[in-house]
């Protein structure tokens, strides 16, 4: 229950809250919840419309990477803050102390507390700032097209440390609910698609390149941006699949198989290996008792 801006929970009574937004409409329910670095935070569950935004004239394919946290269709790119890597001086300090902390005491419990709250800054920094960029991006283009990116593979590789501190599935996830309560249109390509390795002005297949190539110049002439062309057949394969889903044919129809093909030859049950002491007899049928 809300009374004049504090928060009236049953056996407990009044709390002061620090309101991160106005709430819509009343609430129906609410979720006390500490995380590791002792703070508490109040869930409120409302039932709030859609609100859908004006209509716009863009669309744009987002390459994500860890040079740079975006590379849009348009050529922006958007430079991966690393929130973590800026951090990484003092979590090694505290994590030190942590470690000279004798295990039960009273102090280790402290240096565990000071390690979590180092850590809660650095994912709410970074929460914060994707939410802008997303909210950015929903509101400026009428569809939004990112690559299904296997985080949890590039996650077990040597790049472990800085794919975690990219936030990339956190941004997806926040892109995809956003385009949703706004009316737009989000989908994903395949993650198998070539999109740094075709041109995306022939659309030539060039063969593999390394990640140490940036650009690269195809046979015919065009010279492209490894992430920039990237962006730009993100864009091209998520309209296709839009295209796809709208009603246009994906793949070929089925074609029944010609009667001699389908068909079962009379004595196809009655062939043999050559084998003697095996007699032919067909599925269903009784095998004789050795």
């Amino acid at each position: 229950m809300l009374d004049n801006g504090r928060l009236r929970l049953p056996k407990i009574g009044d709390l002061a809250v620090r309101w991160s937004r106005a709430l819509p409409v009343d609430a129906t329910s609410v979720t006390i919840t500490k995380d590791a670095a002792g703070r508490y935070f109040a869930s409120f569950v409302v039932a709030a419309p859609d609100q859908p935004l004006p209509p716009a004239g863009t669309q744009v394919g987002i390459d994500l990477g860890l040079t740079h946290f975006a590379v849009l269709s348009d050529g922006t790119k958007i430079t991966a803050p690393k929130f973590l890597r800026r951090a990484a001086r003092k979590l090694r300090r505290l994590q030190q102390d942590l470690c000279r902390k004798q295990r039960g005491s009273a102090n280790r419990t402290k240096a565990v507390v000071k390690v979590a709250k180092l850590h809660a800054r650095v994912a709410d920094t970074r929460r914060d700032w994707q939410h802008k960029l997303s909210t950015a991006i929903i509101r400026d283009n009428q569809a939004v097209y990112v690559e299904d990116l296997c985080v949890v593979g590039l996650g077990r590789t040597r790049l472990a440390k800085s794919v975690h501190d990219a936030g990339w599935s956190q941004f997806v996830g926040m892109l995809e609910y956003k385009a949703a309560r706004a009316g737009r249109t989000f989908a994903k390509i395949d993650r198998f698609a070539p999109t740094s390795q075709t041109c995306s002005a022939c659309g030539r297949l060039d063969g593999p390149k390394p990640l140490s190539v940036r650009s690269w110049t195809c046979p015919c002439g065009a010279a492209h941006d490894r992430d920039i062309n990237a962006a730009i057949n993100v864009l091209a394969a998520g309209r296709a699949e839009s295209l796809n889903a709208c009603g246009a044919q994906v793949r070929p129809s089925s074609v029944p198989a010609p009667r001699r093909e389908a068909g079962i030859r009379p004595d196809a049950a009655c062939s043999t290996r050559s084998v003697e002491g095996i007699s032919p007899f067909r599925r269903g049928d009784r095998q004789p008792n050795a």
